[in-house]
């Protein structure tokens, strides 16, 4: 890592030397142990990494992009001819910079602070956790399969660019997931959730993952047993987390500038309109508490809170330098890429909704009958961003009756337009939460980053709810 960081601003003088008129050197080393049981049996005891130098460079109006795993003085040609030369392959005519010469790069650094080093921790130890865990649940009433999993990622990069960033990062993600399945007659039900700390395996030994799996377990028998819900419109009050997978999947994809140009956004020429209540504000912010930490981008640019939705009312979309030249915007710290194997795209950091002021109990008052959408063990389902359309498979949730939470629903999914959920949004709670996890992340084009999501629990007024 050292040694090539010593590299990067050679190969960086080196690529302007030789035509490029921008160009960014990214250099990272990326570590991820992972540790599995599945029914009691070792499924995966691992440990990964990805390490290298990746140089983009910008010629006329193209952008190309190479990258290597092993790089040394004499490989500095290769690398930034191979670059120009894509670029040179894609060139579109124009001699223009894709880069605005008011772009300024970032200067700074951010380590996650810790206490215990994980991979200082010994193996036996993690494992017998994991076992532990998986094994205890095996035993419980109900349950049929148990997957249970450890997971743990640093992740060192350094940037410089020729709009003169400098930045250096350094996160350090750590937690355990658990999936249950449980059978109850011919009822089979699957409940899983995870959790996820930024920092070192001292949060692994203060949480009470017992109770954690075990709820878990709980959860997934008593939704073998409950019935399902009736099919139509109801007044609903939706998680947090929840509230933040809906975020993320179907207006956050929206809101990013490559699906913005290119057509594939509901929310394209909609700037200074309004599409939601006026009670949702909704911001991407690197540094939340909670979510994955993006203090800069990976074009080097300072990740700030950016406002996508304020009071309602459309204000902005996320960029990286290349999409906020094509929309006449300014670049919002959103560029970001899985590795050095791949160039950067526009993706969603930590997307949010921000906390009203109501209380969480007061969201149920006055609902004669109703559902209380729950996020935990949310599965899948499909999203058209261009259209603003979705559906979804939510947790296991509630029958409300007279503003009181009464019985347990399954196989609950939902399903509508995004811009007509947010502007039936009647009341927004104080209870902000955000996570984020380091067993999965947002997918998009072959690449998967870490992000976060959340937000606060509302109450819409109509919503589709139906079941599986």
């Amino acid at each position: 890592m050292e040694y090539l960081v010593d590299l990067a601003e050679k190969i960086l003088n080196e690529a302007l030397n030789r035509g490029a008129q921008d160009a960014i050197v990214r250099v990272q080393e990326k570590v991820y142990e992972s540790i599995v049981f599945d029914n009691g049996i070792l499924r995966v005891c691992s440990i990964s990494r990805v390490s290298g130098l990746g140089l983009t460079v910008f010629v006329g109006g193209s952008v190309g992009y190479s990258y290597a795993s092993i790089v040394d003085r004499d490989s500095i040609p290769k690398i930034v001819d191979e670059a120009i030369t894509v670029a040179k392959a894609l060139e579109y005519g124009s001699e223009k910079r894709l880069v605005c010469e008011e772009v300024k790069g970032a200067r700074g650094s951010y380590r996650t602070e810790f206490k215990v080093n994980p991979f200082d921790v010994d193996l036996e130890t993690k494992v017998k956790l994991v076992s532990n865990l998986n094994n205890e649940s095996m035993k419980k009433e109900g349950i049929v399969s148990a997957f249970t999993r450890y997971g743990c990622e640093i992740d060192r990069k350094y940037i410089v660019s020729s709009f003169y960033s400098k930045v250096q990062v350094e996160v350090v993600a750590i937690g355990l997931s658990h999936l249950a399945v449980a059978r109850y007659g011919d009822i089979v039900e699957r409940v899983g959730d995870q959790k996820t700390f930024i920092g070192g395996y001292e949060f692994i030994e203060k949480f009470d993952w017992s109770s954690f799996v075990n709820e878990i377990n709980d959860l997934a028998y008593k939704a073998s047993q409950a019935s399902t819900i009736t099919p139509g419109v109801y007044q609903a009050v939706v998680d947090n987390e929840l509230v933040g997978l809906l975020l993320h999947e179907a207006f956050g994809h929206a809101s990013e500038g490559d699906a913005v140009y290119s057509d594939l956004s509901v929310l394209k020429g909609r700037l200074g309109q309004v599409v939601a209540s006026e009670k949702v504000t909704i911001v991407d912010d690197g540094m939340v508490s909670g979510g994955y930490p993006v203090p800069f981008d990976d074009d080097g640019i300072e990740k700030k809170v950016t406002y996508i939705v304020k009071n309602g009312v459309l204000v902005g979309y996320l960029n990286s330098i290349v999409t906020a030249k094509k929309l006449g915007q300014i670049p919002t710290g959103n560029a970001r890429a899985q590795d050095i194997t791949f160039n950067t795209i526009v993706r969603q950091t930590n997307f949010y909704m921000l906390p009203g002021d109501a209380k969480v109990e007061e969201l149920f008052e006055g609902i004669d009958y109703g559902v209380y959408l729950k996020g935990r063990g949310a599965g899948g389902g499909q999203v058209n961003p261009a259209l603003g359309t979705f559906t979804f498979g939510v947790g296991p949730s509630y029958i409300i009756r007279k503003g009181e939470i009464g019985e347990l629903v399954r196989s609950v999914i939902v399903s509508g337009n995004i811009l007509e959920v947010l502007k039936n949004v009647d009341m927004v709670a104080n209870d902000l939460n955000v996570s984020t996890s380091v067993f999965g992340g947002c997918g998009k084009m072959g690449q998967m980053v870490r992000v976060g999501d959340g937000g606060p629990h509302i109450r819409v007024k109509k919503l589709v709810v139906g079941t599986r």
